[in-house]
């Protein structure tokens, strides 16, 4: 589910034909002509030296592989399910469920959190309910509540923009993961006291929201008359035989002692077991083999679940932010690998992190999943390798060689215009201060190929890309693509293959921008820390020599003022980054159990704003005084950072009336 946090915040992905970027609900054209030609592409490119998808294959790749990565990224266990033909052809644990006790990992009984697939299920329900016409998926949502989702952009929500993340939402933090039971909430009071502020119109930019899934949960709570846990339990699990699978929160009595210790790492104290504040989003627990009767339903179109027309809707209907790259489906990510039509989603709680892939027409499906965050983040790596390994190595296709295009000097220079920012992000509350840190800027090559730092590859090295059409990009080689989005010759979105469906990149504003709002931020506590220092080492050398300062009563009242600004100043910034080390540290922190520091650190920071004024006070007297050219420069500059510090408090939105983030 936090793919939820994303940036503390974090990721996932999608992919279809080429449409007209006007268009935006498309579903792909007659995907079954569409099918047999990615069938036919695949077929020229498998060589009979191509492994068969066996029992014993997959033993021996994975069973050399895994327990290496495992121990290499200190991850204590993982699950791995593959399906082929529609039935389970593999399943096997690999490491621990519980450190300290050395117990195996058993796919048929062992439980993990499989974080946001839990809204794979949620979307699964609605179309459930779109099928027996008792919601529409074009209709005004709040059609179907008892309470309102606020107005804006002249256009309503619809459950087709919740379920491709097109609602427009900005991100949202507090109450994802609870620290204890007591904060459990009804699912309708979670939705009414955490709404967040739409910043998109809907129906145009993806922007991954967990708010918008927990939403369309309620809505079947709403329409069904059931609550939503009952209700998956009725409509889902009950008819798939998935009895080692939940929504409860904490877990039932029955279950509790199969549930997979989680860890940071594989040395680290096993973590709590997280709490989801919006349950629909993310807080499925359950076993491999029971998530693989749920993937199976899917790749037979839904059988004991839905109509195969609706699944088919379900998995066909593609909404490209930014032709031709990956797109996404009703409620699935859209990832097709070596001319295979796939569709998917991964899960992230803090500690465990899934990832479910379904090859549709080769009626085969993979799942992994891990109960550790890893070393330096390592997880997400294995998730990849194993997914981008085992479509090499059981369907293959070569590394496309496309040549470079004619403009790729030109849209090369147009993407290094400025600073770009994730689409998933938070507008109007502290968290925009992350935002800063997590702009980038394209570097463009002497031989115009280009780099995004944030764009890896798993040897930790930035992808190098070369334009293979205009506003294409292909990796150079590798497989994935990236691309833009532009409008009135500028570019309005920039994604790759893996972002663009849920959380592609858009331009900074100005004033926003990290080229040089982080230049400012780091002379302004750089001239703070040296008028601190040097204050005190003021203060300690006139003591020793028995000297004092010759100045008026005035100027030395300003002046012993601005030097306590400069320490509430510094006090506003370190206050803000203890804040943000706690709550990293400790999640559910962001719960409320932080809340007093905040409000206590933005106490300290409307002393901040008042202060500029007596900086500014000081430096003009200082520079009507006989004093040197010195000393008037440096209070002049001292204003100026004080001034700054004001700057950031509302820029950043640190100082709000709202503890709404």
């Amino acid at each position: 589910m936090i793919r939820f946090v994303s940036a503390v915040l974090v990721a996932t992905s999608l992919s279809s034909a080429l449409l007209p970027s006007s268009l935006t609900h498309a579903q792909v054209p007659t995907p079954e002509l569409k099918s047999k030609s990615l069938a036919a592409n695949t077929a020229a490119q498998t060589t009979a030296s191509t492994p068969a998808v066996t029992q014993a294959d997959l033993d021996a790749w994975l069973g050399g592989f895994l327990p290496y990565a495992l121990d290499r990224g200190a991850v204590a266990g993982a699950l791995v399910v593959v399906v082929k033909d529609n039935a389970v052809l593999f399943e096997k644990g690999y490491g621990y469920a519980d450190m300290e006790k050395h117990t195996p990992i058993d796919p048929e009984r062992t439980l993990f959190r499989f974080g946001s697939v839990s809204k794979l299920f949620t979307w699964t329900a609605v179309m459930q309910l779109v099928e027996q016409k008792k919601i529409d998926l074009d209709r005004d949502v709040n059609d179907y509540l008892d309470f309102q989702i606020v107005p804006a952009f002249g256009r309503p929500v619809t459950m087709r923009d919740l379920m491709t993340h097109t609602a427009g939402f900005e991100e949202h933090i507090q109450d994802i993961i609870l620290p204890n039971p007591q904060h459990l909430i009804p699912l309708g009071a979670f939705l009414k006291d955490n709404q967040p502020r739409r910043i998109y119109p809907p129906g145009e930019v993806p922007a991954y929201s967990n708010y918008g899934a927990a939403l369309a949960g309620y809505i079947v709570e709403r329409v069904s008359g059931e609550e939503f846990v009952a209700y998956l339990e009725h409509h889902i699990f009950g008819p798939l035989g998935m009895q080692h699978t939940t929504f409860h929160q904490p877990l039932p009595e029955q279950l509790a002692p199969d549930m997979s210790k989680g860890y940071q790492t594989s040395a680290d104290p096993p973590s709590a077991f997280e709490l989801c504040g919006p349950g629909p989003a993310g807080a499925i627990s359950g076993t491999g083999a029971d998530l693989a009767r749920f993937l199976i339903a899917h790749l037979k179109n839904g059988e004991g679940l839905l109509q195969p027309e609706t699944a088919r809707l379900m998995h066909d209907s593609i909404f490209q932010a930014i032709p031709p790259l990956h797109g996404m489906a009703l409620g699935f990510f859209q990832t097709d690998r070596n001319g295979h039509r796939i569709i998917s989603h991964g899960g992230d709680t803090v500690v465990f992190h899934s990832d479910a892939e379904l090859l549709l027409d080769d009626h085969a499906a993979l799942l992994i999943s891990v109960n550790s965050r890893g070393r330096d983040a390592s997880a997400y790596k294995i998730l990849t390798s194993v997914f981008e390994q085992f479509m090499d190595r059981y369907f293959p296709a070569p590394v496309p060689q496309e040549p470079t295009v004619a403009t790729a000097k030109e849209h090369a220079d147009l993407l290094a215009q400025g600073q770009f920012r994730s689409s998933r992000r938070s507008d109007h509350a502290f968290f925009s201060l992350l935002g800063l840190f997590d702009q980038q800027a394209v570097r463009v090559n002497s031989d115009n190929t280009i780099v995004l730092p944030s764009e890896t590859g798993l040897n930790d090295q930035p992808k190098v890309w070369h334009e293979i059409a205009p506003l294409v990009w292909r990796e150079v080689r590798g497989k994935e693509r990236l691309g833009a989005k532009v409008a009135d010759g500028r570019i309005v979105l920039l994604g790759t293959d893996s972002l663009a469906s849920s959380e592609p990149w858009q331009p900074v504003p100005a004033a926003k921008s990290a080229g040089w709002n982080i230049p400012l931020l780091v002379a302004t506590i750089t001239v703070l820390v040296i008028a601190l220092i040097a204050w005190l080492a003021g203060v300690a050398i006139r003591k020793h020599y028995g000297v004092s300062l010759s100045l008026s009563a005035q100027e030395l009242r300003a002046l012993r003022a601005a030097h306590l600004v400069v320490l509430v100043d510094l006090l506003f910034c370190v206050g803000w980054l203890l804040i943000f080390m706690a709550g990293m540290a400790d999640f559910s922190l962001f719960a409320g159990g932080i809340n007093p520091w905040v409000r206590l650190v933005q106490f300290v920071g409307v002393l901040s704003v008042f202060g500029a004024g007596i900086v500014l006070w000081n430096a003009w007297l200082t520079c009507r005084s006989s004093r040197g050219l010195w000393i008037k420069l440096w209070s002049a500059l001292l204003a100026a950072a004080c001034g700054s510090v004001v700057w950031f408090a509302f820029a950043l939105h640190l100082l709000t009336l709202s503890l709404r983030y």
